[in-house]
């Protein structure tokens, strides 16, 4: 049999309310019924009943993870960083799989039957609106690697893409590849269109560049490789700004059925430095999304608009930075 809240007020000498404000955060209970309370538990080996817990305060503790891309290996590190940072808060995570959709409605409909008191989208490729259905339907709302902007409709926590997208041109450029390319993700995704921005934005300061993009059909290994596939079957730049670590992974595997060596026969620089581009088979120069940050401060967000639900939207932006490894040539 469980030990439930009747035995161990009944082992403490309180009334059974007193064990559930014990319980109960934010309740007020002395400190001598505190200590009788969880010396008892402790005994008994009681655990408070969540879902009992959940009746008593109106919140669940229930937080929407909510991403749209399961099969790019990135999200193994986000996701087991978010559910850890949730957990470590007394917060739980329930995640959502929403491949290949595009309408919040039903997300949005499945999160309220739960219950949840707020929701994190952890996405770059959904637009802003979809984050924002949350917000309207009142739901509390982080849209993690989300676009940036001045002046958010919900909080936004991420990058600013369109800098990385200068940032990977100014890298080929000083490494002296007369002919860059860019093979971004999906042609819907916010974040491969503000990439593309700002490679070509920088790749126009400088005449006598050769220039050319193309995209994948989606963020992964296999997208990525038939991409790259196609550009060698023509004629392909010197140096490629990939948009995403695994759509460079899957560039080196074709580059590697064509016997090209990396950074000596075409150069290759990713963005996001997930585990996998420091192992030494793949050894990916790439651009550090610092991810750590990021997640911190979409739950740091999460726990301020639990306590205060209106909270003016903000932008968080984190800067990132070029690490070098082995597939672009070294700078002169």
């Amino acid at each position: 049999m469980s030990v439930t809240l009747k035995d161990v007020a009944a082992l403490a000498g309180v009334s059974r309310s007193a064990v559930s404000r014990t319980f109960t955060e934010g309740a007020s209970v002395s400190a001598k019924t505190r200590s009788k309370v969880e010396k008892a538990a402790k005994e008994l080996g009681y655990s408070p009943n969540a879902l009992a817990s959940s009746l008593t305060t109106g919140r669940t503790k229930l937080i929407g993870l909510i991403s749209n891309n399961f099969h790019n290996p990135i999200f193994l590190e986000v996701f087991d960083q978010f559910t850890r940072a949730l957990q470590e808060r007394g917060l739980r995570p329930l995640i959502v799989n929403l491949t290949d959709e595009t309408e919040p409605a039903n997300s949005v409909r499945m999160l309220r039957q739960y219950s949840v008191d707020a929701a994190i989208v952890a996405s770059s490729t959904l637009p802003p609106s979809f984050a924002k259905a949350f917000h309207d339907a009142g739901v509390p709302v982080v849209h993690t690697f989300g676009r940036s902007a001045t002046s958010p409709e919900v909080h936004v926590v991420g990058i600013d893409n369109v800098e990385c997208g200068r940032m990977a041109a100014r890298e080929l450029v000083a490494r002296r590849y007369t002919h860059v390319g860019y093979l971004g993700g999906p042609k819907d995704a916010t974040s491969a269109m503000d990439r593309y921005r700002g490679f070509i934005e920088e790749t126009a300061q400088h005449a006598n560049l050769k220039v050319s993009y193309s995209f994948a059909q989606n963020y992964s290994f296999d997208a990525g490789r038939a991409e790259m596939l196609r550009l060698l079957g023509d004629t392909p730049a010197e140096g490629y700004f990939c948009g995403d670590d695994i759509l460079s992974i899957g560039a080196l595997s074709a580059l590697k059925d064509h016997k090209l060596t990396p950074g000596r026969d075409i150069g290759i620089i990713g963005l996001n430095d997930m585990e996998m581009a420091r192992w030494e088979s793949i050894d990916l120069t790439t651009i550090h999304q610092p991810i750590k940050q990021i997640i911190n401060a979409s739950v740091d967000l999460i726990e301020e608009m639990l306590k205060e639900p209106q909270r003016y939207p903000e932008a968080r932006i984190f800067p990132c930075r070029v690490i070098e490894r082995g597939t672009l040539r070294p700078r002169p």
